[in-house]
């Protein structure tokens, strides 16, 4: 029986969504970092960030958004609010008691796109 991929073990798109959903609220009530999204409606951004971590994590999914750097780029973001965010997607997968070996996995996926989302 072939392995399953990260996308399997958090339980496909559905439960993907739910977790993004949540991980939406968190930044929304962080002074921190919610002002990136003022402008932006947010069920075409959960559904972007969902198709996002979906192919990230090895679904039958293929991203069509933007290369990372570039739609990130003029935004100023920094280590702090990388950080923020990245601890508010952790705490969704908590909530939905994601297992921590899932948790590190998709949080590592995350943190490889650091480099081209993070102006230095």
């Amino acid at each position: 029986m072939p392995e399953q991929t990260l996308y399997e073990r958090l339980g496909g798109e559905e439960s993907i969504e739910a977790v993004v959903d949540r991980f939406y609220g968190h930044v929304m009530a962080d002074d921190l970092v919610n002002g990136y999204f003022e402008d932006v409606d947010m069920q075409r951004q959960i559904a972007h960030q969902t198709q996002f971590i979906s192919a990230v994590t090895g679904g039958p999914v293929e991203y069509s958004g933007e290369d990372m750097r570039a739609a990130h780029e003029g935004m100023g973001i920094n280590e702090e609010e990388f950080n923020a965010i990245a601890r508010h997607l952790n705490t969704a997968l908590k909530e939905f008691e994601v297992p921590e070996a899932e948790r590190e996995d998709v949080l590592d996926e995350i943190a490889s796109y650091q480099g081209a989302i993070v102006e230095a």
